[in-house]
């Protein structure tokens, strides 16, 4: 049989509960330790009675996460070709693909940190405030930004681990990241006094650290395989694919954050009490989340490794149940946030009028999560199989829709009319995408 025969020849796999749980559940847990260092670093830098700090830190952390939102395509983008890889059982191109990712990932770092200053001097601009909490947001981007290097090599890394279906060394790393930065965070930022510099070296530390253990112990697995063909890192043909993909998803990215912002945009034009609620209403949306990425990771390794592995049986499978955990879980937390969100609402905001618009408004934030839930499957599905653009395409035409419908309802309705807008957004996305699925099914395993 020829190396082309056999890599057509279909590599059956199990797909089950235990199998998509032993995903979702630690990149759950992954995902929902993130938002501590928020909190943590907030709480340290409030402790010091400086509002200019605390604003500062607010901005430059904003910042940051955009950054780092447009980069989450080394995450994403090397998840679904290592699991193709992996399902193809082509041990040495999934080690190809993380090497060209940490390339990528080296490489843009670098240039961030490089041109942290520039960064810092334009969020300066952006943000028009006061000079005590300019000065404070440049001095956490300007250091906070040399972690980008080891930050993005973090994401190459988790993106190896989740295509192989290595959810659990996944959440070690996060643990890593998280743990040490709260620690460091406390300890530089309050004990030793050095305010938010202090914050923003716990976070480039923490990544740091991240990075170098995650690197060593994937070196160390390496060694024990056999070695690369000459050229397999520049493979042209590859590379072409990974740049494209890579294209795509940070396209769809700036797209998803661009409807995002406009939701806040249009939240402050009815008034700064109804900013302020949808701020603390979007929460619930945030909170779902993270539970609906961790079926969506199991969607992105098992649908990613059905295609590399042409086992029909199995995608059908893993798209089945990942839908099923997450339309479970989704209408679980729905039901949550209807008898217990004035609880969570309650935690964010001391104010009663806040309190009392947002509980007002708590359905339309309670029902993202089902209404959402199918976007979030389907992203992960088209992810692991690298339909990379479709997911753009869709994305586009769900933005136009958003675009549409905030034009008719928000005029019309209000508030309500936003988070309706915000809610036919969320459809449009996971209904678009799920048209898609039955053809580009039949496409992927027509020889299968």
């Amino acid at each position: 049989m020829s190396s082309d025969d056999a890599s057509r020849t279909p590599r059956p796999f199990q797909v089950d509960n235990r199998v998509v749980l032993s995903i979702a559940l630690p990149m759950m847990l992954a995902y929902m330790t993130t938002p501590m260092i928020g909190i943590v670093n907030t709480a340290v830098i409030g402790r010091l009675g400086d509002a200019p700090l605390l604003g500062g830190l607010a901005a430059g952390a904003v910042m940051f996460d955009l950054v780092f939102f447009t980069f989450n395509f080394l995450r994403t983008g090397t998840t679904g070709l290592v699991a193709q890889a992996c399902g193809r059982g082509d041990t040495p191109e999934e080690q190809a693909v993380f090497w060209r990712a940490f390339a990528i990932a080296c490489v843009a770092g670098l240039l961030l940190a490089v041109g942290a200053p520039l960064v810092a001097l334009a969020g300066a601009y952006f943000l028009a405030a006061e000079p005590a909490v300019t000065e404070a947001m440049a001095a956490y981007v300007t250091i906070r930004l040399l972690s980008t290097p080891f930050a993005l090599t973090n994401y190459a890394v988790l993106g190896y681990l989740l295509g192989r279906g290595e959810a659990r060394f996944g959440l070690a790393l996060q643990l890593v990241i998280n743990v040490a930065n709260i620690v460091l965070s406390i300890s530089l930022g309050l004990w030793a006094g050095w305010g938010i510099a202090g914050v923003a070296w716990a976070a480039v530390v923490a990544e740091g650290l991240a990075a170098a253990t995650s690197l060593l112990l994937l070196v160390l697995r390496f060694r024990g395989l056999p070695p690369l063909a000459a050229g397999a890192l520049r493979n042209v043909a590859a590379l072409k694919v990974m740049f494209a993909i890579n294209r795509d998803i940070m396209i769809r990215s700036f797209v998803l954050l661009g409807a995002f912002a406009l939701v806040a945009r249009q939240g402050a034009q009815l008034g700064t009490l109804t900013l302020a609620a949808n701020a603390v209403l979007l929460n619930f949306f945030v909170l779902a989340g993270y539970f609906l990425d961790g079926f969506a990771a199991a969607a992105e390794q098992l649908a990613g490794r059905a295609i590399g592995a042409r086992h029909r049986a199995a995608f059908v499978r893993a798209v089945k149940l990942a839908a099923i955990w997450g339309f479970a879980v989704s209408t679980l937390l729905t039901g949550l946030f209807l008898v217990r969100g004035d609880l969570l609402i309650a935690a964010m905001t001391t104010s009663p009028d806040v309190r009392d618009l947002a509980a007002a408004y708590l359905p339309w934030a309670a029902f993202t999560a089902v209404s959402g839930v199918l976007a979030f499957q389907m992203d992960g599905v088209f992810i692991g199989a690298t339909w990379s653009r479709d997911l753009r395409n869709m994305m586009l035409a769900s933005f136009a829709v958003f675009i549409a419908a905030l034009a008719l309802l928000v005029p019309a309705f209000g508030n309500a009319g936003l988070w309706g807008a915000l809610h036919l957004f969320l459809l449009a996305r996971g209904l678009s995408l799920a048209a898609l699925l039955p053809k580009r099914t039949r496409a992927a395993f027509a020889e299968a």
